[in-house]
């Protein structure tokens, strides 16, 4: 492992990984835009289109149980390899499945597109065991979330940019007469290939500091051995499900007549303040976690950076286009003043965390069982901004949650980390629970099911996180 001395020299390397961060968060929201398109195309049924979500998602859980199982009996792939390597082996692999796309279109076979979607996903699978723990390590062990938090919401800038780049891509650029076809899906994926390619060259001539640790494994169950890794593993269960389970449904549920009977294209709309919630939690989650020494020097920095975002997300939901003429339709203060109410609630929850990865995520798991219960159990335009203002207080979980579990493994961070990308899984199976709950008791009360996911990461945050002494789990 490197010394400590060496940290200034990872802010170039840091700023590299940051793009993995941005571009796997695109290509994964690209599946939402790709689902409508294949189902029309193949007449599929919803069951059927579903598949694409499975496909992906599979992957995580199928590629991560096998990168365990190698790493116990022929030690940790990445470890030895190195992670430049394995991250540029990642890349490729995700060129690889966006390239697949195109032979899957000119044959017009849905198992094809369901074949590219799992090689895809299993380069993504691969960039998050290698990407989380790297970012995490470059740099001091106690700044760790901070970092994950930054390249998070860089991630999340490429989930709000996607279904917009996918949508101008599809529906403008490359229809046939106007006309969305199975073939206009040929040509985007071939240039979301050439940007993992790009990234790769960048990454191959790009100075990523060796962090691999030369211990050997023990034998036996290597990472899980540690109880806070087995509770992380859950608690990344939980927040994925929670989160997938949520985003799904809001725009149903925004289109309640008991919430606000919004139309379809309306709700759309909002979502953005859903995802734009995410991007300025994880952004004042970095800041709020750095090392900054003056507390009103953070505290102005997050501020402004909340604002700035949410400002953002305000001009861009403004924009519309009927007909090809271009306008700008704003909310009025009085309908936009409860969304700012929950960002301050939001930075008072900061305030509260003092700046600790674990306090901060248990304090977020009550606001998320808070805001759920509001949504579920009342109504109108309370329940509705409570719903949306979920986005803000699940922004930090996954960044706080694996860097409190991979904390300490050592020569186990990589095995760590394949197992909690492992457990993404929970966002194909969540979603199917809360959809069961929707379809006996409405979609109202369907979001009460996502109360215990958080009160599980409450318990991870203020204890299951605890690291315990080697000799208790030797």
């Amino acid at each position: 492992m490197e010394p400590a001395s060496t940290t200034p020299d990872y802010r170039r390397p840091f700023i590299t990984i940051t793009m993995l961060f941005f571009l796997w968060g695109f290509i994964t929201v690209m599946n939402d835009v790709l689902i409508p398109y294949l189902k029309n195309s193949f007449q599929l049924s919803y069951f059927q289109a579903g598949l694409v979500q499975f496909a992906f998602f599979g992957a995580f859980f199928f590629v991560s149980l096998l990168y365990y199982f190698i790493s116990l009996s022929q030690g940790d792939p990445i470890n030895r390899i190195g992670y430049k390597k394995s991250i540029i082996v990642a890349l490729l692999v995700c060129g690889a499945g966006c390239a697949m796309f195109y032979p899957a279109a000119e044959f017009r076979q849905y198992g094809l597109f369901l074949a590219a979607l799992f090689m895809l996903a299993t380069g993504v699978t691969l960039l998050q065991i290698a990407a989380n723990p790297y970012a995490a390590i470059l740099g001091k062990p106690e700044t760790a979330s901070s970092r994950l938090n930054l390249a998070q919401g860089v991630n999340s800038m490429g989930t709000t940019l996607a279904p917009i780049a996918g949508g101008l891509l599809l529906y403008k650029v490359f229809a046939e007469d106007g006309q969305v076809t199975i073939d206009s899906i040929k040509m985007p994926y071939l240039i979301y290939g050439s940007m993992f390619l790009i990234l790769a060259i960048i990454v191959w001539f790009s100075h990523l500091p060796r962090v691999a640790n030369e211990e050997k494994l023990a034998k036996g169950l290597g990472a899980l051995r540690f109880p806070h890794l087995r509770y992380g593993m859950v608690a990344i269960f939980m927040y994925v499900g929670g989160e997938v389970a949520i985003g799904s449904y809001l725009i149903n549920f925004m289109m309640d007549e008991g919430i606000m009977g919004l139309a379809e294209a309306d709700a759309s709309i909002y979502l953005a303040y859903y995802w734009g919630g995410a991007m300025i939690g994880r952004l004042c989650g970095a800041i709020s976690l750095s090392e900054i020494a003056n507390q009103s020097t953070k505290y102005f920095y997050m501020a402004a950076t909340g604002i700035a975002v949410f400002f953002l997300v305000y001009l861009v939901t403004a924009i519309r286009i009927d007909d090809g003429v271009f306008s700008m339709k704003f909310m009025t203060p009085q309908q936009i003043a409860p969304y700012f109410l929950l960002i301050a609630l939001n930075f008072v929850a900061f305030v509260f965390g003092r700046g600790h990865a674990a306090r901060v995520l248990g304090v977020f798991s009550l606001g998320m069982i808070t805001l759920l219960c509001i949504a579920a159990f009342t109504g109108g335009s309370v329940a509705f901004w409570a719903a949306l203002g979920t986005g803000l207080f699940n922004s930090i979980m996954w960044s706080n949650i694996f860097t409190l579990s991979i904390k300490d493994l050592k020569q186990y961070t990589s095995q760590g980390s394949s197992l909690l990308v492992m457990m993404i899984v929970g966002g194909a199976i969540v979603p199917l629970v809360m959809g069961a709950a929707a379809d006996h008791y409405g979609i109202q009360l369907a979001f009460a099911v996502p109360i215990i996911n958080y009160a599980y990461i409450a318990f991870f945050g203020f204890a299951g996180h605890k690291v315990q002494p080697m000799d208790a789990v030797a």
